[in-house]
């Protein structure tokens, strides 16, 4: 089998959670060839590259907001290309982002079958601000897919409300790199690791893992630690806009001292991380579905969340987690005190259940295996 991708970014670190999702299945189906268009977001980035089972063709100049809008006009131009030179079973969109516009016109083109995957994580409200003005051209994409996996029911019954018109569309959910979350990490790496991070060293320490942007919460974070004992502190890792307004945000609060927002780093370090901190938080206002949460369970961390979009997929107020109110500080203060007060029975109920379910659902063997039937079901039906 041959199939035709289209993602705004490559699958090669520092890509995000969807093209990184991509990278998981394809590296797990190596008798797939992937042939992936892409927008070249990165200057050192080549026009095209190579990597085990994946072809990768990137188009523009390293200028990621005019690199997407090329992709969107360009893509399917070189997709026809590629077709004169292979036969491709399945055109495989990765979200209704810029690829999927040309990933539409080459079926309509072509009647190749077309497969939308929905990851988004940004809020619906802010999607049709963005598509405003190629609403209808956006509208086609859903109603031209002939199957939709979405990683999330959320997803999946907007995929609907948008025009999809189909019977095969199916939940399947990103997955954790299971053997490196749950890995038994020595004491003394963890306490080294943990020194890092510049907290007393009888802090409680809160982290996430999160880009940061306003539709992740961190300034309610930050917000919350007025209201919390002086050793519970924040830690989190990634880049984003909002850092230089949530530093400030600490700094007016008085509460710089607890709060750190590092650098991003690669994911191979995440779990050491994650091992090396108390509490796992995200107070998402939208959320596609949220594999930072999934990965903190599987690390047997307790885990914050809102349930916004997907989350409530996975997260179950006192059972596999805690659910905190969207954009209110005062029910993220109150539940990090309930969960500090927990006794040690009703902890290790709570991460048992929830390190279970990631291993059960989440695990990216079975994902990926998930989706390789889906590919042959979708190619079975169009024959």
């Amino acid at each position: 089998m041959r199939v035709l991708v289209f993602s705004t970014d490559d699958h090669l670190y520092p890509a995000g959670g969807a093209e990184q999702a991509f990278g998981n299945i394809t590296e797990r189906l190596p008798d797939i060839q992937f042939d992936l268009v892409c927008a070249r977001l990165r200057r050192n980035s080549k026009k095209y590259e190579e990597i085990k089972n994946v072809n990768i063709y990137r188009i523009g100049f390293g200028i990621p907001k005019l690199d997407g809008i090329l992709l969107a006009l360009f893509g399917s131009s070189k997709a026809r290309k590629l077709i004169k030179i292979h036969k491709y079973d399945l055109i495989w969109s990765v979200m209704a982002s810029y690829g999927a516009f040309s990933a539409v016109r080459l079926k309509l083109k072509t009647g190749i079958p077309f497969l939308l995957t929905l990851q988004e994580g940004d809020s619906f409200e802010y999607i049709y601000e963005q598509v405003k003005h190629v609403r209808k051209q956006f509208n086609s994409i859903f109603e031209n897919a002939d199957a939709i996996q979405a990683i999330s029911n959320y997803l999946l019954n907007w995929g609907k409300e948008m025009g999809y018109k189909g019977e095969l569309g199916r939940v399947i959910p990103n997955g954790v790199a299971i053997q490196a979350y749950t890995q038994v990490f020595d004491i003394e790496q963890t306490k080294e690791t943990r020194n890092t991070f510049g907290f007393p060293e009888d802090s409680i320490i809160l982290f996430s893992t999160s880009r940061l942007e306003k539709k992740n919460g961190h300034a309610d974070i930050i917000k919350s630690l007025v209201n919390l004992p002086e050793n519970i502190c924040f830690i989190n890792w990634h880049v984003g806009s909002l850092r230089d307004e949530l530093n400030a945000l600490a700094e007016k609060l008085e509460v710089s001292h607890r709060v750190n927002l590092a650098a991003a780093v690669e994911p191979e370090k995440i779990p050491l991380l994650a091992h090396s901190c108390d509490i796992f938080i995200r107070p998402s206002l939208s959320e596609g579905l949220g594999n930072s949460f999934l990965e903190a369970m599987a690390a047997q961390k307790i885990v914050i969340g809102t349930n916004a979009g997907g989350i409530p997929d996975f997260l179950t107020d006192e059972e596999t987690g805690f659910v905190v109110e969207i954009e209110n500080p005062q029910s993220i203060a109150d539940t990090v005190q309930k969960v500090i007060s927990l006794d040690d029975e009703e902890k290790e109920q709570i991460l048992h259940k929830a390190k279970d379910m990631v291993i059960s659902k989440y695990n990216w063997d079975v994902i990926s295996k998930d989706m390789e039937n889906m590919f042959n079901e979708i190619t079975k039906c169009k024959q």
